[in-house]
C-alpha cells in the first residue's frame, strides 16, 4: 500500500482546447462559465466584456503544465484537509460540444506550500498534490477573463465631450 504514495510523475492532466466547447468555474458560491462558438470564446450571460487574447490559452497551457506528483490521501473524509470539498474546493468542469462533461477537476490550496495545490478528478476519491498551483487563474470575476472591447472605450470617450 505505502507504494501508492510514491512519487509519480508522469500523471499528466491533459485537456486540449478543441475538444471543449464550454468551461465552467465555481468556488464558494460564485461561478462563472465560458462558451466556446465556433471559434471564439464568450462569457456567459456576459455582453460587454469579450476574453482576453491569451485568457484561454494561458488556462489549457497551465493545465497541460501540471503533474500529479503523488497521492496524499483516498479517503473521503480528509477531503477538507487538502480543500477539495465540495465547499472548500475550487471547481473546474470542460465540457464537450455535445453537452457532455469530459473533465472535471476540483483544486485545492496547500496550506504550507503556496506554489502547489491539491486535486481530485471526476469522481474519483483520490487527492494529489500537483507540482504547481494553478487556483489564481480559476478566478470567477468576469473581468479576469474580459475586457471592455477598444471600441467601446473610444466610443465612450467621445461621448463624455
Amino acid at each position: 500500500v505505502q507504494n501508492r504514495y510514491s512519487l509519480d510523475t508522469t500523471k499528466k492532466i491533459s485537456i486540449t482546447e478543441d475538444s471543449v466547447s464550454k468551461i465552467v468555474i465555481s468556488s464558494n458560491q460564485d461561478a462563472i462559465e465560458l462558451i466556446k462558438t465556433d471559434t471564439s470564446w464568450a462569457i456567459s450571460g456576459n455582453d460587454t466584456l469579450q476574453i482576453k487574447k491569451d485568457a484561454l490559452s494561458n488556462l489549457f497551457d497551465r493545465m497541460s503544465d501540471l503533474e500529479k506528483h503523488h497521492l496524499v490521501t483516498s479517503k473521503e473524509e480528509n477531503w477538507d484537509t487538502y480543500n477539495v470539498s465540495a465547499e472548500k474546493g475550487t471547481h473546474l468542469a470542460f465540457i464537450n460540444q455535445e453537452g457532455n462533461t469530459t473533465a472535471y477537476y476540483v483544486f485545492g490550496s496547500s496550506l504550507t506550500e503556496y506554489y502547489r495545490c491539491y486535486v481530485r478528478v471526476n469522481q474519483d476519491s483520490d487527492v494529489y498534490l500537483l507540482n504547481n498551483n494553478i487556483i489564481y487563474q480559476l478566478q470567477v470575476t468576469p473581468t479576469f477573463w474580459g475586457e471592455v472591447p477598444k471600441s467601446l472605450i473610444d466610443d465612450g470617450a467621445e461621448d463624455t465631450n
